[in-house]
């Protein structure tokens, strides 16, 4: 019989100003860290993982206590930061120059707040992913890279895990996650079972989890569920996405296959929704590098810093 270890990435999905407004979105986080926080401290395995700088920054300016906690989650291996990333964008209509900002935002608070720098990047909520991610992510230190759209039917890859080639030749290895990112509550187990039906084959898996979409993370029942999963030939690991990458390329037994398109298409209608904010990021862009393209030409010139 085939052993398989699986990862389990427990996470909990928010967009925090969707369907709400900031302040409700804010509440949100809040709840949902301190939960987290809870389960951290009670469940020995347990291990959660979170990404996003500006929900943390919420979290520090309004429970101070709750961000001392968990730093100190994270020092002891409880916590993980993934992805570093200031919050999850659309991958598809920013201009690079914004991918970068995204990434170095996020980074420098990471780095600042917790001393950590992720590398595993993760998208799991956008509608598709430019293939100029690639070398994007490959020169911010990147390695490996999660989404979760667009699905089977919307676009074949050739494995679960594949090398990611961007349009100059760099590449990551990338995965796209089973069943999506979350779980409904007291489903991970069902979702667990599935996967392992699913996908035989593969010695190393990972799986998200938790309530996502708007919150809400590990449930007791869930957590439980997991902790008392028996089935022969099958090892859990509460886990993270680097821990996953890590173990799967020991595995190995040949190069992973190679994959040289954009990861699209999903849902190409959306790009019409919202079209006003759409419409004013880019003019935003244009404002933006064109003012400091002008600072950079007048202190070139006049030694002027503007």
């Amino acid at each position: 019989m085939n052993h398989t270890i699986i990862h389990l990435i427990c996470n909990a999905h928010l967009d925090p100003v969707w369907l709400w407004e900031k302040e409700e979105g804010i509440a949100e986080v809040l709840s949902t860290f301190r939960v987290a926080v809870r389960f951290c401290r009670q469940y020995d395995r347990f291990v959660f993982c979170h990404n996003e700088a500006v929900l943390y920054q919420w979290v520090e300016e309004h429970d101070p206590d709750l961000f001392a906690e968990i730093q100190e989650l994270v020092k002891l291996k409880k916590w993980h930061i993934i992805g570093g990333w200031y919050l999850q964008p659309d991958c598809n209509m920013p201009s690079g120059e914004s991918f970068c900002r995204q990434i170095e935002h996020g980074q420098a608070y990471f780095k600042e707040k917790f001393g950590i720098t992720p590398t595993t990047a993760i998208n799991f909520d956008p509608f598709g992913h430019s293939r100029g991610l690639v070398q994007i992510l490959k020169r911010h230190g990147y390695d490996s890279y999660i989404f979760c759209r667009p699905f089977a039917d919307q676009c074949q890859i050739p494995a679960p895990r594949f090398t990611w080639v961007g349009f100059d030749g760099s590449e990551i290895t990338a995965a796209r996650a089973f069943g999506g990112y979350n779980s409904l509550r007291g489903q991970a187990v069902a979702k667990l079972n599935q996967y392992l039906e699913e996908n035989e084959a593969e010695p190393v898996g990972f799986l998200l989890w938790g309530v996502g979409n708007h919150g809400g993370g590990p449930s007791v029942p869930d957590v439980e569920g997991l902790s008392n999963f028996q089935k022969e030939g099958v090892t859990l690991h509460h886990s993270t996405p680097e821990a996953f990458f890590a173990e799967a390329a020991q595995k190995d037994a040949a190069p992973l296959p190679r994959f040289e398109k954009s990861l699209n298409p999903w849902a190409p209608g959306c790009y019409t929704s919202m079209i006003r904010i759409k419409q004013r990021h880019r003019k935003l862009e244009n404002l933006l590098y064109s003012t400091e393209t002008m600072a950079l030409h007048a202190h070139l010139r006049w030694g002027v810093r503007v």
